[in-house]
């Protein structure tokens, strides 16, 4: 299977790159967001919940992050996670939109860091970085519309 959907699919030089980063530096990025958990106002059942635990969720986000910009997570996997992932969220007593900032917290810290490494300064194909954008935005958009619903059903 893995290697149908690597012939089936083709990763630019840019997407493979953010993958690479994404994997060299998942603990860094993680640590990162765990700070903004800290200091963030609007964070009081992420900053009450265990740090461990917190970690280990935001860690996941990445890797499933990493596996979506390869194509080795597909929409219907990915989907299924993130209604579950809801459902777990509002039985463990967060509200939503501490789900959806923690959520626009990970994609900050995931710009900043490709901001840090120069990753789309450095495109030789502006399609390349508007393909990489894309498959981003589709990954965050996916996982919070996906968590939302899982949350309310």
């Amino acid at each position: 299977m893995e290697r149908i959907k690597a012939e089936k699919y083709f990763l630019s030089p840019v997407s493979r790159k953010l993958v690479e980063i994404i994997e060299k530096n998942a603990s860094e990025l993680t640590q990162a967001y765990l700070q903004d958990i800290k200091r963030h106002p609007n964070m009081p059942t992420y900053q009450s919940f265990p740090e461990k635990e917190v970690y280990d969720r935001a860690y996941l986000v990445f890797s499933q992050l990493g596996r979506w910009i390869s194509y080795e997570l597909d929409s219907d996997e990915m989907k299924k996670y993130w209604i579950e992932l809801g459902r777990k969220r509002r039985q463990e007593g967060f509200a939503l939109p501490e789900i959806f900032l923690s959520l626009c917290l990970i994609r900050k810290e995931l710009w900043a860091k490709i901001q840090t490494e120069g990753l789309l300064d450095n495109a030789l194909d502006l399609y390349q970085a508007l393909e990489l954008y894309n498959r981003i935005v589709t990954f965050f958009d996916r996982a919070l519309y996906y968590a939302i619903i899982g949350y309310h059903s």
